[in-house]
């Protein structure tokens, strides 16, 4: 599938909505990845932007199947692509949002967690951190976006050493999600819309909430700034 297949983009007033589409589990491998990147790119001239996926799933974390059949030398472009994605996200100079409209495991958690906001399907899916169940180390700006992002140490221990899957309603209450949204994928997209809409009317500089951003989250950024597009360029207010 080419990648300009695996992402729609549309425009919801001022905000720039990116859907990961089909109903299968989203893994990431390098081709989605591509094809986010390619979608946050394309966000220019909006307020805000706020990510979504079709289906069941979130993002069910990195492609295993693509590991066990790429020759090897290419394994590092999966990794290589999602720190440069969330190099794109925390650089990017518009409020961000996830809309977590399913499962999010691993690598999907991690970019849930890598948004400003995250709005959660409150219905159906989780939050899963699944490397000690899976018997593989985690990489090193997950280890550090989870430590920035999940504010309670006993939290950080259940996702990453107890491999708890973690309902909205659990992550609203230790403060890893913002909003737990009750209805189907459509009405969590709704919820996270109206939210980078009310970010998006703030009339930030777009500039400046880029450098806040990543002086907020020092050391993941210190880990992916290389990744990325670059320095975003000076923009005019939102």
């Amino acid at each position: 599938m080419e990648s300009k297949d695996l992402c729609a983009v549309e425009r919801r007033g001022r905000v720039h909505l990116i859907t990961i589409t089909g109903a299968g589990d989203h893994r990431l491998n390098p081709a989605l990845l591509a094809a986010i990147r390619s979608a946050v790119a394309a966000s220019d001239g909006a307020g805000a932007l706020v990510l979504a996926a079709e289906g069941k799933y979130f993002s069910n974390g990195f492609d295993q199947a693509w590991v066990r059949t790429a020759p090897p030398h290419l394994h590092a472009t999966m990794d290589g692509g999602f720190r440069a994605l969330v190099a794109d996200l925390l650089a990017l100079p518009v409020p961000t949002v996830a809309a977590v409209t399913g499962h999010a495991a691993a690598a999907g958690c991690a970019l849930a967690l890598a948004h400003d906001a995250v709005v959660m399907r409150g219905s159906r899916g989780f939050l899963y951190m699944s490397e000690v169940d899976a018997g593989i180390k985690i990489v090193d700006f997950f280890a550090e976006l989870i430590r920035e992002k999940v504010p309670d140490a006993a939290a950080r221990r259940d996702l990453l050493l107890r491999g708890d899957k973690m309902t909205a309603a659990e992550a609203v209450r230790r403060g890893i999600v913002d909003a737990a949204v009750d209805g189907g994928v459509e009405d969590v997209v709704a919820a996270a819309v109206a939210e980078a809409e009310r970010l998006a009317a703030r009339g930030w500089d777009g500039e400046v909430v880029a450098e806040i951003r990543k002086a907020v989250w020092p050391k993941v950024w210190s880990k992916v700034k290389d990744h990325g597009a670059g320095p975003a360029a000076a923009r005019p207010r939102l």
